[in-house]
């Protein structure tokens, strides 16, 4: 029987990272905002989360993140010239994905403690109910992966992790989950190792950042020591939660995923949604035939 059927509502969105990896584009820019064509990597995140039914969007933010804000609320001096000039096209394009009044929470993350510490500033927001988490650099083209997910749990209830195949040889560059049986769209999970060494992982499938969590991950949060890096890791606390017997399913995303927090990944999302784009794709085509 399902551990419980309280309807997944919630989501959380850790978007306090320094993003590093992309300055000096970030210095003043959160990597969230950069754009993946026309819309911030956030907003393709946020129109997953809500594609799947999620009413409520939490973000865990950081310093010099006040543009997320923003970008999820009304902007009144444009709206009003965007109406002025007639430009109707782009007014309903603004005003489609701005969540309703009282749909967003802003909360910060003080320190850079790790996902795990991110997930726990989320605890008095989200309460005591299951929520989904979705890693804001990951996007996941071409299925809807969080609705799959809730999908899964409506029927098995529980802890919820997207999985996806990657080469043998790349294993011990992810966090690893075993399953019972690994070619199964949802299987139980019976291991999650964190980059392990090559040649001793469970499984080729990688945890995608996609997540249905039970609120008891925020008790275990508010003590667990820190590990890997000095932060607090949801791994750690996931694995705490399974040797307590609290059930873990994997669901296997068949799609494609580009991580964004990459150079290369981020090159690549931007290439293949430009390519959906009838208004873009023609164009985008025979640019790449004389760059290639």
């Amino acid at each position: 029987m399902p551990a419980t059927k309280t309807r997944i509502r919630k989501a959380v969105f850790p978007v306090a990272g320094l993003g590093t990896r992309f300055l000096p584009a970030t210095k003043a820019i959160p990597k969230e905002m950069l754009t993946v064509v026309d819309r911030p990597v956030i907003q393709h995140v946020v129109d997953e989360a809500r594609a799947a039914g999620i009413e409520h969007f939490v973000f865990v933010t950081g310093r010099n993140k006040p543009s997320i804000e923003e970008h999820f609320d009304h902007a009144p001096e444009l709206e009003t010239t965007l109406k002025e000039r007639g430009k109707t096209k782009e007014l309903d394009e603004l005003l489609k994905d701005l969540p309703e009044a009282g749909r967003t929470s802003f909360t910060r993350q003080q320190a850079p403690l790790g996902l795990g510490h991110a997930v726990w500033c989320a605890r008095d927001i989200v309460g005591d109910e299951p929520f989904a988490l979705l890693l804001p650099d990951m996007l996941h083209h071409g299925k809807p992966c969080l609705a799959e997910m809730i999908a899964a749990y409506e029927e098995h209830g529980g802890n919820h992790i997207a999985v996806s195949p990657v080469p043998e040889s790349e294993t011990h560059q992810y966090g690893i989950v075993g399953v019972e049986d690994r070619d199964a769209k949802v299987s139980r999970i019976t291991q999650m190792v964190e980059k392990p060494k090559q040649g001793t992982a469970p499984s080729n499938l990688h945890i995608t950042g996609r997540y249905i969590l039970q609120p008891e991950i925020f008790d275990i949060l508010a003590t667990q020591e820190r590990g890997a890096g000095g932060e607090i890791q949801l791994t750690d606390a996931m694995l705490a939660m399974q040797k307590a017997g609290k059930p873990y399913h994997a669901v296997r995303f068949d799609g494609t995923i580009y991580d964004t927090g990459t150079k290369i990944g981020f090159l690549l999302a931007n290439i293949a949604y430009g390519l959906e784009r009838p208004d873009l794709a023609p164009a985008l085509k025979a640019g790449i035939g004389k760059l290639v």
